[in-house]
């Protein structure tokens, strides 16, 4: 389990689409040629899309592996939720996701798709941290001190959740809540974007607004 407090590092997309190129170029220079390159969803969706380009390589699938949620919450196992759709016996495969965090997703695929009977599997990733038991065979830079990873195509959903941490059942003002954010995990969002996210919130039944502020909703009675 996490602490209530840790750094977090958002990600720009002109630096992701950078480490992305790099990825590419790192396989293309291992000279392994890919029969068929597998996104990991969702985190490897644009990862995975932005290699195919530049490896000028076309054939892309997916497999969605549910192991992290937002804000850095973890789920008991990683599970494949969506397998494949295709026969991929004596390919070479290609597995794409963003970062290594613990190892598990990627693990998971890859036993996942061993018992497809592929030619080869090869990993690849954006980032890998060096708390990840799994080593992935390819990856654009590593990450020698922890922290949680924000991409930008999950940085709007990860401030939503990291948010609902900082709420309670004491009411606190947009201003405290944005405080909160930056002191417990390093993250500043704007005033329009938190009232946003906010707003997005009460809408979905993960806060309320009352006159002192936003609160964490009552639990359902039993």
């Amino acid at each position: 389990m996490l602490p209530d407090s840790f750094p977090c590092d958002l990600i720009s997309w002109d630096s992701s689409y950078h480490l992305a190129k790099k990825l590419a170029a790192r396989i293309r220079e291992s000279g392994y040629r890919p029969d068929l390159v597998i996104a990991i969803g969702r985190g490897g969706f644009v990862p995975a899309r932005v290699v195919c380009d530049f490896l000028l390589h076309e054939k892309l699938t997916s497999i969605k592996i549910e192991h992290w949620g937002s804000a850095a919450q973890i789920k008991e196992k990683a599970m494949v939720m969506f397998p494949l759709s295709i026969d991929v016996r004596g390919l070479r495969l290609l597995v794409v996701d963003d970062v290594t965090d613990t190892g598990e997703t990627l693990d998971a695929a890859v036993r996942y798709l061993d018992s497809c009977n592929p030619g080869e599997i090869r990993t690849a990733v954006l980032q890998h941290k060096d708390t990840s038991a799994f080593i992935p065979d390819f990856f654009a830079e590593r990450v020698c001190e922890w922290r949680w990873i924000i991409y930008p195509w999950a940085a709007y959903e990860d401030v939503s959740g990291f948010a609902g941490r900082v709420l309670s059942s004491v009411p606190l003002s947009d201003a405290d809540v944005r405080r909160a954010l930056l002191a417990r995990f390093g993250i500043a969002v704007s005033d329009g974007d938190l009232g946003a996210i906010l707003s997005d919130m009460i809408e979905s039944g993960k806060a309320e607004r009352t006159e002192a502020g936003c609160r964490r909703p009552d639990p359902p009675s039993a």
